[in-house]
């Protein structure tokens, strides 16, 4: 049993659908299976592993490899019905004490170069063969470090401190991730335009792999507007994802209990917000996703389009910069490097204020003026980018709860 009976099949538009769970997880329980039979001297075939998402997963335990002074086990990656690359890979974590010493067959998937990460001084983090060294700077992992995302290194950190605490162990110990097939993989994904090197990257927000169509997506996002509208909502308040939402409750202290989900589908959003007879929508959003959007680009999967740092880069010459820094922001790789340049050339309200009216334009193309629209673009880096001429209006709705009954 992976994911609890009652929490693994989704139901979307009369199909069952099976949810799966992410590389994040499977390092998690892996690092937390290794360093419970490194401490306790015992064995286990089975983990449990509580997600961020709140569903708590049930894992067997496999390729069990014990020696003195260390413990190595792997978990099988299952995507539900959403599969993708790394669907049945096995992600391993090798858990060792201090000055441990391991044999030729495990030695042989540790780095050569070690990448590490460490959040606590009684873990440090390492990246082994078939996950990724990040090499640029502008991602969510420091340079020079393993390609393991913010929310799986706090899992792993978390469980293995558990570990550490429940048996009274006092000293440090090292986890290392590796994912063997991973070294195939990368090239299959998008890590080498991001600058990550030799293998994948461990991911996942939720931990949880929500197995989702883009048309399945799309009709739930359908259902969550009719819901709004049956319940005598006007105006929809919507994220693209997990992002938006945390910034939102988080950041804005703004009641996200009634709002939408849209994923990457901006131009049905509209298209069924008009349908629907809604008065206004408000989308806040991360600036890697509301930035397409000032290009017309209404679908903002990677997949489909990827003009961030072209319009940054032109609006950034448009406004005095050299060519020099427009060729700078054009090969950035994130949103985040491309407004780091414009705030050190001092062009970043001249831009983003040219992004905020494009994005109006575009967005009240969609909806041919039917109703108001705004949006408001965030970075978790830099907090509020920039704003559309109408969202401190729609905003206010949102702050004080009322939303025209």
């Amino acid at each position: 049993m992976k994911i609890p009976m009652e929490e693994e099949i989704v139901v979307s538009q009369g199909k069952l659908m099976r949810r799966g769970y992410t590389t994040g997880s499977c390092a998690a329980a892996a690092s937390k299976a290794a360093a419970v039979m490194l401490l306790s001297g015992e064995e286990t075939d089975t983990i449990r592993l509580d997600t961020p998402k709140g569903i708590t997963l049930t894992l067997d335990v496999l390729e069990i490899l014990r020696g003195p002074g260390y413990v190595r086990c792997a978990i099988r990656k299952d995507s539900g019905d959403d599969p993708d690359d790394t669907n049945g890979t096995l992600v391993y974590a090798t858990v060792t004490e201090p000055g441990a010493s391991v044999p030729e067959e495990e030695i042989a998937m540790q780095p050569k170069t070690p990448s590490v990460e460490q959040l606590d001084d009684m873990v440090e983090i390492w990246g082994g063969i078939g996950v990724g060294k990040v090499t640029k700077p502008g991602l969510s992992c420091r340079v020079g470090g393993p390609a393991i995302n913010p929310v799986p290194r706090r899992m792993i950190t978390q469980e293995v401190l558990a570990a550490i605490r429940r048996f009274d162990y006092k000293h440090p110990l090292r986890v290392v991730i590796s994912i063997p097939e991973g070294v195939a993989i990368a090239p299959k994904t998008f890590n080498p335009r991001l600058g990550i090197v030799d293998g994948i990257s461990v991911l996942g927000t939720s931990g949880i792999v929500e197995p989702m169509s883009d048309r399945a997506l799309i009709e739930t996002m359908y259902t969550e507007i009719d819901s709004r509208k049956a319940n005598g909502y006007n105006n929809l308040l919507v994220f693209f994802g997990n992002y938006g939402a945390d910034f939102t409750r988080d950041e804005m202290k703004i009641d996200i209990s009634r709002a939408v989900t849209c994923s990457n589908f901006v131009g049905e959003l509209l298209d069924y917000a008009v349908l629907k007879g809604f008065e206004s929508i408000l989308i806040i959003g991360h600036s890697g996703k509301l930035i397409k959007l000032a290009q017309g680009v209404m679908n903002t999967h990677s997949k489909y389009a990827d003009c961030r740092s072209e319009f940054l880069a032109l609006q950034a010459i448009f406004h005095g910069a050299s060519t020099e820094v427009g060729r700078e922001i054009y090969q950035s790789l994130t949103t985040d490097e491309m407004t780091k340049i414009l705030k050190r050339e001092g062009l970043f309200e001249a831009v983003m204020e040219e992004a905020a009216k494009k994005i109006d334009f575009y967005m009240q193309k969609r909806v041919h003026g039917k109703l108001k629209t705004g949006a408001i673009l965030f970075s978790n880096v830099y907090g509020i980018l920039g704003k559309t001429s109408g969202a401190d209006e729609l905003l206010k709705l949102h702050r004080i709860g009322v939303n025209d009954r």
